[in-house]
């Protein structure tokens, strides 16, 4: 058995820190549906046989980097200009997670993400152990690379430190050595700095907070592994590891690196592939041991609009490299599994799955939440238990409002299955015309149901956008006149296979072949019978992120007093 040299895999460490409740939603009347437990409907892996089903999180948390530290998995991921930012995801047998915080309610430099910067922000980050204290080291692709540190998992988390600037360096990992000595490996990211497919190696003060010397190139991938980056640092058994994606996003593999010298020359050899499998691009991950001495690597799938989603993989070591998943063709390399034994961590835990609904119960917003941007002041109250809702206020916009893509004021989560619906209850209180509420759906095209206050009285109508981001077209449906100001929206997602002859809605030259998502957006007046409205949507993925869905409240032009939506619920439904 490999023995690993880091110190957090061998320490039993006690943590205690507060997560909302998996048991213990409120019912708020009895002659509506609500939902008891935050069990997801739509996405369970968990299989309650002893195995589990992959992706184990059908949802966004692209590049994953996971710790475990005694008995319990830690898991983060980039967050990239989404706000709370570095979500920490907990586990008890690497398969079934929650949310239990994120480490910045505000991404800095707060001046820069005040506004939406698509694209930008948290890149691929690491999580370690280390001194009794976690780290994440993580980049930002246009100012550096960024330290935190907490005592607990759920926070506080220490203010960023930019302990390197330098753009497009990206995806740093933390080494501590036996011998003491501290390193810093990451990648480049061409669109910044010029330079990529290279690895770059820096000493680095043992307390991180600070790099001791400008880097060494460890590895060249430009031959036979083009885009190598992310890497995860690692010293088993003499041998330094170095695990880095290749190939690119959607169709590459993970490569492992070794050598005796953690300055090289390394050793290499694809252990995680595609191959037959219909998981495409496996790659860009963490690897991680049970207290049981097994092996299990995580990584994620680019599914388009659904982002980049968890997978879970065995790992056998053979002739000192670690095989991922299962080699079905003989060949050496491992590929994804669908179905498998669910890890050995010495006992049994209940099923948990990551947070979608909410009933807006509570005094705080619920973590599966972020903004588009760093949140202002009188964006939103949570009301509690007083009131059992959840107040946007309509956010008026500077300029003109050309379209959402630089809205900052969008409330979204990630989508969190193939297929599956979003209901919201809402009351509607303009103060003026222009005012607009709704349900919306976003990505570089968007579209959304609202209600909106006219001259002429509150309307129903869909809007879609193409294009957002180069300025593209707006279609919008015809105008439902409503009496009501309590009213329920609703959109469904189906995933729509390329066979499918439902594909035919999509323009198939562009599409992925890997999936798509169409959204249908409906209204109703007693939360029974929905009207739909609009036009079936193809949702697109964002920049680097996944489509997701979610709730607004904007108008046009300032006023003495600005009018607000009141949302009773949102929950995520089959």
């Amino acid at each position: 058995m490999l023995k690993r040299k880091l110190k957090y895999s061998s320490v039993l460490y006690l943590i205690v820190f507060c997560v909302k409740p998996v048991n213990a939603q409120v019912h708020k009347t009895s002659s509506e549906t609500v939902v008891k437990n935050n069990i997801s409907e739509v996405w369970v892996a968990d299989n309650g046989n002893g195995t589990y089903k992959n992706p184990i999180i059908h949802a966004d948390y692209s590049d994953p980097d996971v710790i475990r530290v005694g008995s319990d998995f830690y898991l983060t991921a980039s967050s990239f200009n989404s706000v709370p930012g570095l979500p920490i995801l907990h586990s008890k047998d690497l398969v079934n997670w929650q949310i239990i915080g994120h480490v910045f309610d505000k991404q800095s430099p707060e001046e820069r993400y005040n506004t939406v910067q698509h694209g930008g922000g948290v890149w691929a980050p690491s999580i370690r152990f280390h001194n009794h204290e976690f780290y994440i080291f993580y980049p930002d692709p246009d100012i550096g690379i960024y330290m935190v540190k907490a005592k607990r998992p759920a926070g506080p988390w220490s203010v960023p430190l930019l302990i390197k600037k330098a753009k497009g360096w990206i995806d740093p990992c933390p080494f501590w050595d036996t011998d003491g000595k501290a390193y810093l490996v990451n990648g480049m990211a061409a669109s910044r700095s010029g330079i990529k497919s290279t690895l770059v190696l820096s000493r680095m003060k043992n307390d991180g907070t600070r790099l001791l010397d400008d880097g060494a190139m460890i590895f060249d991938g430009h031959d036979k592994n083009p885009t190598v980056e992310g890497p995860k640092i690692d010293k088993l058994n003499g041998y330094y590891y170095i695990l880095a994606p290749a190939g690119g996003v959607g169709g590459g593999w993970e490569l492992a690196l070794r050598s005796k010298n953690i300055y090289g020359p390394y050793e290499e050899k694809v252990v995680l592939e595609q191959g037959k499998t219909v998981i495409n691009g496996p790659h860009q991950g963490g690897l991680v041991d049970t207290q049981t001495g097994e092996w299990w690597f995580l990584h994620f799938q680019d599914k388009d609009a659904y982002g980049r989603i968890d997978h879970l993989e065995p790992v056998k070591w053979v002739k000192g490299w670690p095989l991922m998943g299962v080699d079905l063709d003989g060949n050496g390399i491992g590929e994804p599994v669908e179905t498998y034994k669910k890890p050995n961590v010495g006992k049994t835990y209940p099923i948990q799955t990551v947070q979608g609904s909410d009933e807006f119960n509570d005094a705080n917003l619920g973590l599966q939440w972020q903004w588009e941007a760093n949140p202002q002041n009188n964006w939103i109250f949570p009301a509690g238990a007083a009131y059992g809702n959840l107040r946007l206020y309509n956010v008026p916009h500077e300029g003109e409002l050309k379209n959402f893509w630089q809205v900052p004021n969008l409330l979204t989560q990630k989508f969190p299955a193939p297929s599956f619906s979003a209901t919201t209850k809402l009351t509607f209180t303009p103060r003026g015309n222009d005012e607009e509420t709704g349900l919306i759906i976003t990505g570089i095209d968007y579209a959304y149901i609202s209600i909106k206050k006219t001259p002429d009285g509150m309307v129903v109508s869909q809007s879609k956008y193409i294009n957002a981001e180069g300025g593209g077209t707006e279609t919008k449906s015809n105008e439902i006149q409503v009496q009501s100001s309590t009213i329920y929206f609703k959109v469904e997602v189906k995933n729509v296979d390329p066979a499918s002859p439902d594909h035919a809605i999509y323009n198939t030259a562009t599409e992925s072949k890997y999936g798509n998502a169409a959204c249908s957006f409906s209204y109703s007046l007693d939360g029974i019978k929905f009207t739909k409205v609009g036009e079936t949507f193809a949702a697109k993925k964002g920049k680097w992120i996944g489509a997701k869905v979610g709730i607004f409240a904007v108008r046009k032009g300032e006023t003495y007093e600005t009018g607000y939506a009141d949302f009773d619920w949102f929950r995520i439904t089959k």
